[in-house]
């Protein structure tokens, strides 16, 4: 990967994200929220809800590329304001999708972290933008994406001067049915040896079954995951969204009760 100036990996250090109060690469973080922000009374109902449970930051799509142009697209500029004031009564910090490089200056006045989703991660003008925003970066997988096409991606935000860029493997498109996408877990110790960026995982979207969770977010953790970003919606069955692949509050509840411990254990064990 000779191309990659910025975005491989060259010496032992790696790279540590600070997003507000948290940090990637350092800690193990999760973050959890709703697919999309649908009103104030399930955004901060589900923010309180989250943070409860140990969440580390909320996330929340005020737009919303979908496949039908029939679908929700998101609030907009009212979804940007309810999670601002989901941040100020929870503390917890926002990210949220951006999906179009005019939008950059502005949503970045809201968020804590920008995300690039799956469908724009070749969105070059998008990646140049976000890069000179000043903001975190949360770059998931293109659906189609080879580790090489990702971290070039990674590299055009990182040439524009942020360093600050998080890779999230969300799952790949594969002949598989049973589920969303394919969860490619080896992603994560190969962009460890690839690249000194954080990477977390979004077992939420690439498996689609909320069975499938729990069993995938504590692989991602023993894998060496830096976090994970999960869909967490107070009444599922009214989501607008996704809402057959969102955790309840209590589910996400009883799948942290499970992740720490597993966490605590895994950072005890003697370095191989």
């Amino acid at each position: 990967m000779k191309n990659l100036r910025l975005a491989s990996r060259a010496t032992e250090q790696r790279t540590v994200v600070k997003v507000s109060s948290v940090e990637f690469g350092r800690d193990f973080i999760v973050i959890a929220g709703p697919c999309s922000v649908e009103s104030e009374e399930q955004t901060l109902e589900t923010a309180r809800a989250v943070k409860a449970a140990g969440a580390d930051m909320l996330r929340g799509g005020a737009f919303k590329p979908r496949t039908s142009p029939y679908a929700f697209q998101g609030l907009g500029l009212r979804g940007l304001k309810i999670l601002a004031s989901a941040r100020r009564q929870t503390g917890l910090p926002i990210v949220t999708e951006v999906i179009d490089p005019r939008d950059v200056s502005w949503v970045a006045e809201f968020a804590d972290m920008l995300q690039i989703g799956t469908r724009n991660m070749q969105n070059f003008s998008l990646l140049k933008e976000v890069g000179r925003s000043g903001r975190p970066v949360l770059l998931k997988r293109g659906m189609y994406s080879t580790l090489e096409e990702w971290l070039n991606c990674a590299e055009y935000i990182l040439s524009e001067g942020n360093p600050d860029v998080i890779l999230c493997e969300r799952g790949i498109r594969t002949f598989e049915t049973y589920t969303r996408n394919t969860l490619d877990l080896s992603a994560v110790p190969a962009m460890k040896e690839l690249t000194h960026l954080p990477i977390i995982i979004d077992p939420t979207h690439s498996t689609g079954r909320i069975n499938l969770i729990g069993p995938m977010s504590q692989a991602a953790l023993a894998a060496g995951a830096d976090g994970l970003i999960i869909e967490v919606h107070h009444k599922p069955d009214e989501a607008l969204c996704d809402a057959e692949q969102a955790l309840t509050p209590e589910m996400f509840a009883d799948l942290m009760r499970r992740l720490r411990p597993l966490q605590a254990f895994l950072q005890n064990l003697p370095s191989a």
